[in-house]
């Protein structure tokens, strides 16, 4: 008789996490343009696959991170990425699956130094709310300015970052995340002005 192994998961973590990668760079480099990681999000099992491909592409036993209060979901991260957990203050990555915290975590993000602006956060916050207000996007990345199509979480998360008032270059970098894989980087030097 022999055993047949078989994956909870299909994701590669090489293949699949680089093309992932691709896609969050793009999005990064070209702030408010949608992407799409369904592809690869729906070889992960659970409740937040797209929040997961994001996780393991980007997070490594080097990293920290935090998921506000979802603790199923910090041990799933932790056992398939060897990232440590930290507390939101001292988190490179943090990961907002429950919009109710979505305050605390921004307003307790580390920002940077203004020596090392680099050494801020990275927030990643599902968000399945439909588009409602258009946004002017200006900054890097952007030739001139950029409308953009916003949801109610991208408009309140980007007021709550610039209630925070960080001395140019600090910030925090946004990702906006769907359950169908949508992707949206707002990065920290990018100023919105609602319409």
């Amino acid at each position: 008789m022999t055993l047949q192994l078989t994956k909870k998961h299909n994701f590669d973590m090489v293949f699949d996490s680089q093309k992932v990668f691709r896609l969050i760079l793009d999005a990064m480099s070209n702030p408010g343009k949608a992407v799409n990681i369904k592809e690869y999000a729906n070889k992960l099992f659970g409740c937040y696959p797209a929040l997961m491909a994001v996780a393991m592409t980007l997070l490594d036993n080097e990293t920290g991170f935090n998921v506000c209060v979802n603790h199923s979901l910090t041990d799933e991260i932790a056992s398939l990425t060897l990232a440590g957990r930290e507390n939101v203050s001292d988190a490179d990555f943090i990961f907002v699956s429950d919009l109710s915290y979505m305050d605390y975590a921004i307003e307790n993000a580390k920002c940077g130094t203004l020596t090392d602006p680099q050494k801020s956060a990275t927030v990643i916050i599902m968000d399945d709310s439909e588009p409602v207000y258009y946004m002017m996007l200006s900054g890097p990345g952007i030739a001139g300015c950029k409308e953009l199509l916003g949801t109610q979480t991208v408009k309140d998360a980007i007021a709550i970052r610039d209630a925070q008032c960080y001395e140019y270059p600090q910030g925090i970098d946004f990702l906006f995340l769907s359950d169908t894989g949508g992707m949206l980087a707002i990065p920290r030097l990018i100023r919105t002005e609602v319409q």
